[in-house]
């Protein structure tokens, strides 16, 4: 593999996805809201909630070979046991924990600008939040990921505060629909999350990582799954009901034949390792089709 190669590894660039989505819905739904959209704005949030995304995905990285969680994984997948970056030996531990304060830097740095162009400190404050969600989701004795904090920081970290951050940058305000309909797409994510703790659960219970999903037992804790999964649609649906969404962002639904599917794959194949990975992918491909529909569905609206 040649340097570029790696280092797209080492930052888990596929799955850039998990924050772009709400980035973008952010933005639509201030566009719909209030017919405001500043490409460059846009543009600065998004490269600096995926710089910020790359950084912790390195971090997290560098403090799971500390503690031995992905070393000692003989369960990885595709989708989850870390980049084996290092495992691999393709990088060093100091150097990939180098990049991930690097693209910390580079996101503070997006942070600071977009608190020079728009009112106040909340720009900076969201970008704080959520250097420390993703920093301690991994790091030392209190990491969140280790006390039962793991899903809610996902759900903090990539559904709440970037959907109101994107909202914030476009508009200089918050709005009550923002909160409301971050909660969807940060199921998603936090579904992701979800599943990919199933094929880790021994490497993680062994290190004392003690996630909803160790808690539980694999069994018990697939109700977790389902909620998440459908808690979403639940919440789309009641999100226009209640006046927070357009009704064109109900467009969202027709991912719901996929994620049927997923959930069907998930509930035969829990247990497995080798069989859950579609379920792994469809959660994936059922949270970027869903924030892209409903994206779409603000456009819809400020359109029509």
């Amino acid at each position: 593999m040649n340097a570029v190669k790696i280092w797209l590894v080492a930052i888990r660039a596929p799955f850039f996805t998990g924050i772009a989505v709400p980035v973008i819905f952010g933005a639509t739904l201030a566009y719909y809201e209030t017919g405001l959209f500043h490409w460059g704005s846009f543009i600065i949030t998004l490269l600096g909630a995926i710089f910020a995304h790359a950084a912790a995905n390195m971090s997290n990285d560098y403090f799971d070979h500390r503690t031995t969680d992905d070393d000692i994984n003989p369960n990885f997948t595709p989708f989850s046991g870390g980049s084996r970056i290092i495992q691999n030996r393709l990088l060093s531990p100091g150097t990939v924990f180098t990049g991930a304060l690097v693209c910390w830097a580079m996101a503070l740095a997006a942070g600071i600008y977009l608190t020079i162009i728009t009112p106040g400190y909340w720009i900076l404050a969201i970008a704080a939040a959520g250097f420390l969600g993703g920093f301690f989701y991994t790091a030392t004795r209190w990491a969140f990921s280790y006390n039962g904090l793991g899903e809610l920081m996902i759900l903090i970290n990539f559904g709440i505060l970037p959907v109101m951050g994107s909202y914030y940058v476009q508009t200089g305000t918050f709005s009550v629909s923002s909160f409301i309909t971050s909660f969807p797409i940060g199921f998603l994510i936090t579904a992701i999350l979800y599943i990919n703790q199933y094929p880790d659960y021994d490497a993680d219970k062994s290190v004392g990582k003690n996630h909803l999903v160790v808690q539980l037992g694999k069994r018990r804790a697939m109700a977790g799954y389902y909620f998440l999964i459908f808690g979403n649609y639940a919440g789309i649906v009641l999100a226009v009901i209640a006046g927070y969404l357009t009704p064109y962002a109900l467009i969202a639904l027709l991912s719901l034949p996929i994620a049927i599917k997923t959930v069907n794959t998930f509930a035969r194949n829990y247990d497995k390792i080798r069989e859950i990975i579609p379920a792994q992918a469809g959660t994936i491909q059922v949270h970027l089709l869903t924030g892209l529909l409903m994206s779409i569905g603000c456009l819809t609206g400020a359109w029509i």
